[in-house]
């Protein structure tokens, strides 16, 4: 048995109320309190026990993804900047080990203390592909003003199931009270929006997406609740909206939207006087498991308490509804699955470096997914999302599809 897996769940069993699953994925450790709080190298050293953790063991069937066969052999540095995770782990060395034995030309160069930077390296012309999730709007907007158009991104792996920092996916959840059991991506547009005169698509405004406020749902029996719920207001809980996940939260259910339920309760990490810190996640989870009348979005993770219920999704009323769990995330039919993408710049109508091409291509392909499964922390993608990729990808070659 690996201690890194039990220690969590021991704690939490002795603290109760605390999620030690979560907090101690992320405290402070001896070495990391030696740096500065929040840097790059703070991070790495906090992280770094579970960096080198696996989360799941179960082997998902990849032989449908196309093999890696070299199709050019170009030279020269490859510059990929962002996410410190895949830096932090051992997947990216063993990426770059595998690469460069089929294309020995080609060295890869990393750079990757922050998902931050991935989409600034770009524009600025320091790095040659990023690693991160969907680009903020400044990201793709910075982006545009310095290159004429915005970045492109070619899903590279899919989300954790479990894992806090290797972006554990979202979950919808209730007090263990509320007889709900699953609920639609239109009905939490209901309930965590607000009417809206639009939505983005990237840097584009689209008032296609409007809707009203006659779509607001802010009562329990508008979700089909009787009895004692029918006149309960519901209570609404989330992350500061400054926050990656709040944006994607408002990306993948609010069109996009800035007009957030006004009594949404939004939380950040703050640090206790004993040092620790409160996650953003706990604090939502503390609340809905006290509120039998709250509802949360949160990034799962193991240890839940047992006063709390994640429900099954689905995103419109036909359904189907769809339980969270390993497989369902991995294969992409949770509807709220995250990702992480290699994001590339290159102006529409021209070809792509053969160097990031090919390397674009090695992700995608059996030999790469293997990999991240072996990593055992993000999850490998399907043959069906690693074509689609491809698929994309040939559109900026001349290649058929």
């Amino acid at each position: 048995m690996k201690p890194i897996r039990w220690i969590p769940f021991l704690l939490a069993a002795l603290l109760g109320a605390e999620h030690a699953a979560a907090q101690y994925q992320s405290q402070p450790t001896e070495e990391s309190r030696k740096l500065p709080p929040g840097s790059a190298a703070e991070r790495k050293a906090r992280m770094s026990a579970r960096a080198n953790g696996v989360s799941y063991t179960k082997r998902f069937d990849l032989s449908g993804l196309p093999h890696y066969v070299p199709e050019e052999k170009p030279a020269g540095k490859l510059r990929v900047y962002g996410n410190n995770y895949v830096g932090d782990a051992p997947l990216g060395r063993w990426w770059k080990e595998a690469f460069e034995k089929v294309q020995p030309g080609i060295q890869i160069e990393y750079f990757l203390p922050s998902a931050a930077i991935a989409i600034p390296g770009l524009y600025f012309g320091l790095a040659d592909v990023g690693i991160n999730h969907d680009p903020s709007f400044y990201d793709s907007l910075g982006h545009l003003r310095l290159k004429g158009y915005e970045p492109v991104g070619f899903s590279a792996f899919t989300g954790s199931y479990d894992y806090v920092g290797w972006q554990n996916n979202l979950v919808i959840i209730v007090n263990k009270d509320n007889p709900l059991s699953k609920i639609t991506l239109q009905q939490l547009d209901g309930i965590f929006g607000s009417a809206r005169d639009g939505g983005w698509v990237g840097t584009t405004w689209h008032p296609e997406l409007s809707r009203g406020p006659e779509r607001d749902i802010r009562k329990w029996d508008q979700l089909g609740l009787t009895g004692e719920w029918a006149d309960k207001r519901i209570s609404v809980h989330g992350y500061s909206l400054r926050y990656a996940t709040a944006i994607e939260f408002s990306n993948k259910v609010l069109q996009a939207s800035d007009k957030w339920n006004g009594d949404l309760h939004a939380y950040g990490n703050y640090r206790r006087p004993d040092g620790t810190t409160y996650l953003e996640a706990d604090q939502v989870i503390d609340y809905v498991r006290k509120d039998p009348a709250a509802i949360g979005y949160v990034r799962f993770h193991q240890g839940l308490p047992k006063e709390i219920k994640v429900l099954a999704l689905a995103r419109t009323s036909a359904g189907p509804y769809v339980e969270y769990g390993l497989e369902t995330v991995q294969n992409r039919s949770y509807p709220l699955w995250g990702d992480q993408s290699l994001w590339i710049s290159v102006k529409p109508g021209t070809r792509i470096d053969p160097k990031t091409r090919e390397f674009v291509r090695f992700v995608l392909s059996r030999e790469a997914q293997e990999l991240v499964q072996r990593d055992g922390k993000y999850l490998p993608l399907t043959a069906e999302a690693a074509r689609a990729e491809l698929r994309k990808l040939d559109q900026f070659t001349g290649a058929n599809p």
